[in-house]
């Protein structure tokens, strides 16, 4: 099979130079367009040394009929808002599109606006019907209709993490769906390379805190998907804390047994079942907790079951890089689908440790 070519816009952003770092030899898809806005004009080398591309090329501008001609499927690392004014000229060329975003996350363009406010006022959008079209990119749920997509939304990290570990309960109808809470905490490059006080190292270093405490945006998006695997509405409580380390993501999910009765090692064979066609997902055996070192610069991510006797509570820790299993790598492994690839190509699956 020819190799599909993929144009990478907002290359010089910690998720576009995670997906370029990914796609560096890779067996199935190379990179034939780098795009940007701020770094359009500069030679590669210019930007990033330490990351050197063959050829050197020179980063452009997101132009749609530049791209079309250059590639087939494209990732959209761009702040949210902008991808939705590229997204549906590059449809109408025919390109893919896998975007990095949050703007096609929502099957409610109403919703997206709800909850992105200040985006929906600076990029007014009318393109209704593409959300209600993206294919949410939660590959080890959604094979079969990314293999098919023109447009995937990925998920959040957040998301990524908690939904692996919800999803299966939930649609197996194991836990109750009132109750349901997230403690998670992630490293500082998930906040993005952009100059932000709060990631200043003399701010995040020697400190854990916790942000977006109630109404975070993730919050919905986690609700959204939940709802659809128990097939009712959920409403949830999720708490993000930012940790001093660079990258890494760890989801500590509780809920309520429907069933008393089960243990930790039943509700382990039940996630061992649900992925167990699923390379980049393992389930530790009980009492093995992951560390995000574990899973650090890697696609995979790692669960881990235990159950509170006294208090009927199951517990579910989930680990995740989020840059590559919660963000980029997802997106490769979407590209690879919609490349006829199986989801696994190309990516990294064990760490470099310590």
């Amino acid at each position: 099979m020819a190799s599909k070519r993929v144009a990478v816009i907002g290359a010089s952003g910690y998720g576009g130079l995670q997906t370029l770092r990914l796609l560096q030899g890779h067996p199935g898809l190379e990179v034939s367009f780098l795009g940007g806005e701020r770094s359009s004009g500069k030679r590669w080398s210019e930007l990033t040394p330490f990351l050197p591309l063959p050829g050197d090329p020179v980063v452009q501008a997101p132009d749609p009929d530049a791209i079309a001609a250059a590639a087939d499927l494209a990732v959209l690392s761009l702040p949210n808002g902008l991808a939705s004014r590229l997204v549906p000229p590059l449809l109408e060329r025919g390109v893919k599109v896998v975007d990095l975003s949050a703007d096609y996350r929502y099957s409610s363009l109403a919703q997206w606006k709800e909850v992105y406010a200040s985006e929906a006022r600076e990029f007014p959008r009318s393109d209704e019907a593409l959300c209600a079209e993206a294919v949410y990119g939660l590959v080890e749920w959604e094979q079969e209709r990314l293999a098919a997509a023109r447009l995937v939304a990925a998920p959040g990290c957040f998301p990524t993490a908690s939904l692996l570990a919800l999803t299966p309960l939930l649609k197996q109808g194991l836990i109750e769906t009132g109750g349901i809470v997230i403690d998670a905490k992630t490293g500082t490059s998930g906040g993005g390379r952009a100059a932000k006080e709060h990631l200043l190292l003399a701010e995040a270093s020697e400190g854990v805190a916790p942000y977006g405490v109630v109404g975070h945006r993730h919050t919905s998006e986690i609700e959204q998907l939940c709802s659809r695997a128990a097939g009712s509405s959920i409403q949830l409580q999720f708490t993000p804390h930012l940790i001093p380390m660079v990258r890494g993501l760890l989801a500590t999910v509780y809920g309520r047994m429907r069933d008393p009765g089960l243990t930790a090692e039943d509700i382990t064979t039940v996630l061992r079942a649900a992925y167990r066609h699923a390379p980049c997902v393992d389930v530790l055996p009980v009492g093995t907790y992951p560390s995000t070192k574990w899973v650090r610069q890697t696609n995979r991510a790692l669960l881990s079951v235990q159950v509170d006797p006294r208090t009927g509570q199951l517990i579910v820790l989930s680990a995740i890089d989020n840059m590559v299993k919660g963000q980029a790598g997802q997106g490769v492994q979407c590209l690879n689908l919609m490349a006829g690839l199986p989801a696994e190509t190309g990516l990294p699956l064990l760490p470099f440790y310590p």
